[in-house]
């Protein structure tokens, strides 16, 4: 009986998504790591770790180990991906008689060294053998496009970290352009706003849930309203805010505007021929990101060109990962190395 079968894991900024061959997505947690630094343990992994964000004692430290898009910790790193994969894989036990085959996917400018930190870290995690394959192809797999035709089509993945922009052919990306603008950066901006505006501090998961409900990147025929809860920077006191979507907008306007030029100059340097299938095709997103509510408007408008999310959008790269792993042929050298 073979107990650890192929994975694919979308090693993403804000959560780790993982694809087991046979069984489809088997995990989606945060990618957050609680640490108790008098002691250097990890304390918890994922959503549990996640909940003590912002809440944490002097000695514990609840911390992302990955930053747009890459490893800004590698050991705390390493520790999440074999925590993970011990999870999936069924214990300690049986994960070091059976190590598993991996694909991890990657933002599409990473250097070499990231690379290599990604691999490295892996392997240390317990994997058997590793491949890299590029966020854009990852999705464009998940999304049920077959990469491997002489077809262009285009591929805008908005994560937590970054956002990938990919123009793919021939199992290839023949133009891209990665940004470190995405869904943090969406947060991010909604903190300022809600400093500068409402001299009012807010935290990561208030922010993120009013990205979530009143987040918007077009303007909306019909207004809705949040209320936030914060605490107010002149008194020091907590307080309530009702915020509408056309702040939000206000305050999203040059996270998602960049994006929106970024896909265009990538449309720019597209080769005509295949600029001609995108414009027939269409524009993909994926990402957790690309559910930001007007954000496919926006780019629509930006470019003249249809724009369409896919239906599944969250876990489609991590979905790709795990295909791609039966489509190592078909893919360039480009598009995966393997250690």
């Amino acid at each position: 009986m073979k107990f650890t079968p192929d994975i694919g894991i979308d090693l993403g900024t804000a959560s780790v998504l993982i694809y087991v061959k046979g069984k489809g997505i088997v995990l989606n947690e945060p990618s957050v790591v609680a640490i108790d630094t008098s002691t250097d343990t990890i304390l918890a992994v994922g959503e549990e770790a996640r909940l003590m964000l912002g809440r944490t004692p002097g000695s514990i430290v609840a911390t992302r180990p990955l930053k747009e898009g890459v490893i800004s910790d590698y050991e705390v790193t390493e520790k999440m991906l074999k925590y993970f994969i011990e999870k999936v894989t069924g214990g300690v036990s049986v994960f070091k008689i059976f190590k598993p085959k991996i694909m991890v996917c990657v933002p599409s400018g990473v250097t070499e060294v990231e690379k290599k930190a990604v691999i490295d870290a892996t392997m240390d995690a317990g994997a058997r053998e590793v491949f890299l394959i590029e966020e854009p192809i990852a999705a464009a797999i998940g999304s049920g496009i077959d990469i491997s035709k002489p077809n262009g089509c285009m591929v805008v993945d908005i994560g937590g970290g970054t956002t990938d922009i990919a123009v793919i052919s021939l199992g290839g990306i023949v133009v891209s352009s990665s940004i470190k603008v995405a869904g943090d950066q969406f947060d991010d901006a909604l903190i300022k706003y809600m400093r500068k505006q409402h001299s009012m501090l807010i935290g990561e998961r208030t922010a993120e849930a009013m990205k979530m409900a009143i987040g918007t990147a077009f303007p909306r025929q019909e207004e809705i309203t949040l209320d936030v809860r914060g605490r107010n920077l002149v008194s020091g006191l907590p307080e309530v805010r009702t915020i509408s979507s056309s702040e939000a907008l206000e305050a999203l306007k040059e996270s998602v505007t960049q994006i929106a030029d970024a896909v265009h100059v990538v449309l720019e340097k597209t080769p005509p021929e295949l600029s001609s299938d995108i414009s027939d095709k269409g524009i993909l997103m994926t990402g957790g990101g690309s559910l930001l509510w007007g954000l496919d408007k926006l780019i629509s408008k930006r470019t003249g060109i249809d724009v369409y999310v896919s239906e599944d959008a969250v876990s489609c790269v991590a979905r790709g990962t795990g295909d791609a792993l039966n489509s190592l042929k078909v893919l360039s050298k480009n598009s995966y190395k393997k250690r």
